[in-house]
């Protein structure tokens, strides 16, 4: 049964987007830091106080009933004077890229956004994941080329927090 129906996740969800997370990671040559758990996940997203939202198309197959995720949080732009949807993952599985799902989700984002006022969608992507950054230019994305990633983690930040 094949649906392509995109929701809200729920928390029965949560399994399968996690092994998607994972799935990305490895992609991105990533995959030991990878270390979020299940528990994190329904504490996130479905806690007293959510942090970040999901949504999930839905595609039963091969024992899977989702296909593929978006997972978001709210930021906000002092520019703007309000909120903007910044997309942390998008993930289809490799099997239905090119079934219109990524799209799909990002045009839910994209109306979530014109719903609730917000001011903008973004999201990065790695610079030499070509068919995701082709895909993104398809849609009207463009690269903010003249901003540099910043992060601190690990012992900088416990350091950081020291000083």
């Amino acid at each position: 049964m094949t649906t392509g129906d995109i929701r809200r996740a729920r928390p029965d969800d949560v399994p399968e987007i996690l092994q998607m997370v994972r799935d990305l990671a490895e992609y991105e040559k990533a995959l030991d830091e990878a270390i979020a758990t299940e528990e994190q996940f329904h504490a996130a997203l479905f806690g007293p106080q959510p942090s970040v939202f999901a949504h999930v198309v839905e595609h039963e197959s091969d024992g899977r009933r989702l296909g593929g995720f978006a997972l978001w949080f709210l930021n906000f732009s002092t520019w703007l004077g309000k909120n903007g949807l910044y997309l942390e993952d998008l993930y289809v599985r490799p099997e239905l890229r090119g079934t219109g799902y990524g799209k799909a989700l990002l045009s839910t984002l994209a109306q979530e956004c014109i719903d609730k006022d917000y001011g903008r969608l973004e999201w990065w992507v790695l610079d030499w994941n070509e068919p995701a950054l082709g895909f993104y230019r398809s849609i009207g994305a463009v690269p903010m080329d003249e901003w540099t990633v910043q992060r601190v983690t690990g012992r900088a930040l416990a350091e950081l927090a020291d000083r």
